[in-house]
């Protein structure tokens, strides 16, 4: 994928490139896009279309809420996008110019936020990361409010690194919770763990 030359994306990627492992906040990140609304996508498309590690709280304890870091300036391979225009338009036409989640239409005024006209992408039903492809029976049109918030729901078990990225999403309580689970499933094994520590 080409990068842009400007725009938000472009002052963003700088941005973590110049101040590698310093931790940065959503003030701070607004600005530096330039004020735009959006600016928490575009350090979403730096994370799953670049391939930056850009970490948040969910990575980290010793990041709050709404606080990001980079830590590495080397990307790490994303995925690409491969979508066709021809594809894009096929998936639109077939949807009718509709979010296949909550029935927003494109460029009218957004049901569950009246402050954002509805804007459409293309997504994936079953995600490329669980073996989901880019053929247009397997894509679906999804407005931007939904797409921040959608998960893809499949009977396959998760790999692990799906189950790592869910656990790190999760409240710090819920990953107490996960972990007391695990102690008591495996006692055993984290006896045996503690006993190697010391």
């Amino acid at each position: 994928m080409a990068k842009k030359s400007n725009g938000a994306l472009a002052k963003l990627r700088q941005h973590f490139l110049n101040n590698i492992g310093k931790k940065m906040d959503s003030y701070e990140l607004r600005e530096i896009a330039g004020g735009i609304t959006e600016w928490a996508r575009r350090v979403r498309e730096l994370r799953t279309e670049e391939g930056y590690q850009i970490l948040t709280n969910n990575d980290r304890s010793d990041l709050k809420p709404g606080e990001y870091m980079l830590e590495d300036p080397k990307p790490q391979p994303a995925f690409e996008r491969t979508i066709s225009k021809e594809t894009r338009a096929i998936v639109l036409d077939r949807n009718g110019f509709t979010c296949q989640m909550c029935g927003a239409v494109a460029g009218e005024q957004h049901p569950y936020d009246p402050a954002r006209k509805t804007r459409l992408h293309i997504g994936h039903i079953i995600d490329k990361s669980m073996g989901g492809t880019d053929d247009p029976s397997n894509l679906r049109a999804i407005c931007s409010v939904c797409n921040e918030g959608a998960s893809n729901i499949t009977l396959t078990r998760p790999d692990l690194q799906k189950l790592l990225i869910q656990v790190r999403r999760a409240t710090i309580a819920d990953q107490l919770e996960v972990l007391n689970w695990l102690a008591k499933k495996f006692p055993k094994k984290i006896e045996e763990m503690n006993k190697e520590v010391k």
